[in-house]
């Protein structure tokens, strides 16, 4: 299958290492910066006679790949999906799929007219922690889920910021519930298995003024089943990252996974299970991952080019990437207006954020 990556930067090495271990023909490489498509192509000399574009619209039309993964900035995300699809091309998108739930629909609109797949890059839900959590819900160990956490307690330096610019804007990024927190809304979205249908929230940005975005922010989110989900994500940690942690809370089971990203199983409590299950348990998943990208990418890009083949939807689709998005827009709702918000959104975007925090 031909594969192509748009954005070098920080974490296309993950997506470059997942292709080649799916086996994938990687036909071209494309970034605004021939210096990161250098670098990248430094990292993996296999690539060194790959094809490389700075421009993804001259590529999509001379190498006409059938699979792209698109890691650029996020307020490029949507307009560039869009061009893969209508050339065809089935999509793999970073996190978020859209700053807009209008782009995101566009995406997906467009993929439902191409008969193309879309793959929100949500890659933690492929950590094994996470699937035997996942594995436990569906069995249905937890009775009746009362309420869900997610807590992203990580730290993003000046220096972090100033790399890369567009971090931290709201016209191509957010702040912190957009870009690193994200994945853990996505995942509490995904185990409450339900639609939110109100929000209560507050955001600041207390210790990093050189950005538009938060730098903080607290969530109570009321789903339609009756459950109810908790965020609080942070780069304010001292000291560097400390942990990104799930919680559910059932009737009849309670598990904790925490590490960086979720994948050190720290509580393992089930009324079914036998007395040795949460030591053995804890004992499998008890090692972290060493990035904080884990190691998702490589079972995520398994199962689309497995959806691809078999037509049939991905494990993370574009709709699970709309979701996210929208919590998180529906969580700097509520804190713009100083109220709680009702979901679903007719229409929103990071760029309603605009001027949040004008002393900053």
């Amino acid at each position: 299958m031909k594969y192509a990556l748009i954005g070098c930067g920080r974490v296309s090495p993950n997506h470059i290492t997942a292709a080649l271990q799916n086996g994938l023909e990687v036909v071209a490489l494309c970034d605004l910066l021939p210096e990161a498509i250098a670098a990248l192509q430094q990292q993996f000399p296999e690539l060194g006679a790959v094809k490389t574009y700075t421009d993804h619209r001259d590529m999509l039309r001379a190498e006409k790949p059938e699979l792209v993964a698109i890691a650029t900035v996020s307020g490029a995300h949507a307009a560039i999906a869009v061009d893969c699809i209508r050339a065809g091309c089935n999509v793999i998108i970073e996190k978020p799929i859209a700053l807009s739930l209008a782009d995101a629909d566009l995406v997906l609109a467009e993929a439902e007219k191409a008969n193309v797949k879309v793959c929100a890059n949500h890659q933690n839900r492929f950590n094994s922690s996470v699937q035997a959590i996942r594995a436990a819900l569906e069995q249905g160990r937890f009775g009746r889920l009362y309420h869900a956490t997610a807590q992203i307690r990580w730290n993003r330096s000046k220096a972090y910021y100033d790399q890369a610019p567009w971090r931290g804007t709201w016209a191509q990024d957010g702040g912190c519930l957009m870009n690193q927190c994200i994945h853990n809304i996505d995942l509490l979205n995904w185990m409450l298995g339900s639609q939110p249908v109100s929000v209560t929230a507050v955001t600041d940005n207390l210790s990093h003024g050189y950005i538009e975005g938060e730098d903080i922010g607290l969530a109570i989110i009321r789903y339609q089943n009756g459950a109810y989900g908790t965020v609080e994500g942070t780069v304010n940690v001292f000291g560097g990252d400390l942990e990104e942690v799930l919680c559910l809370f059932g009737e009849t089971g309670t598990v904790k996974a925490g590490g960086t990203i979720n994948d050190v199983v720290e509580t393992w409590r089930f009324a079914d299970a036998p007395p040795e299950e949460e030591a053995a348990v804890k004992q499998r998943f008890s090692k972290a991952a060493d990035h904080i990208y884990g190691c998702g990418h490589t079972p995520l890009y398994a199962d689309m080019i497995d959806a691809i083949v078999h037509d049939r939807a991905p494990y993370v689709d574009g709709h699970a990437g709309r979701n996210a998005l929208e919590l998180v827009l529906a969580i700097y709702r509520s804190s713009l207006e100083h109220k709680p918000v009702s979901l679903p959104l007719s229409a929103a975007s990071t760029l309603d954020s605009v001027g949040m925090f004008p002393n900053k």
